[in-house]
């Protein structure tokens, strides 16, 4: 399987349930660690988030653009 196929894969899988991800699913979705994600956030250069109350969450949308 080419890696577009495994990305459509597990984009096909993320939409079944909510659109919105978790910080690890959002990494496993983008294919990075959590650790990775989470210095990117930090310099400002990853992935838009959304806040749900106390949570920040992310858009499949949002990840698919970025």
């Amino acid at each position: 399987m080419s890696t577009n196929d495994d990305d459509n894969v597990r984009a096909a899988a993320a939409r079944k349930g909510s659109p919105f991800l978790s910080a690890d699913q959002a990494a496993h979705y983008l294919g990075i660690s959590r650790r990775t994600l989470n210095e990117l956030l930090e310099h400002g250069k990853g992935p838009p988030l959304r806040k749900h109350g106390r949570q920040n969450r992310f858009h499949i949308a949002d990840l698919e653009a970025w």
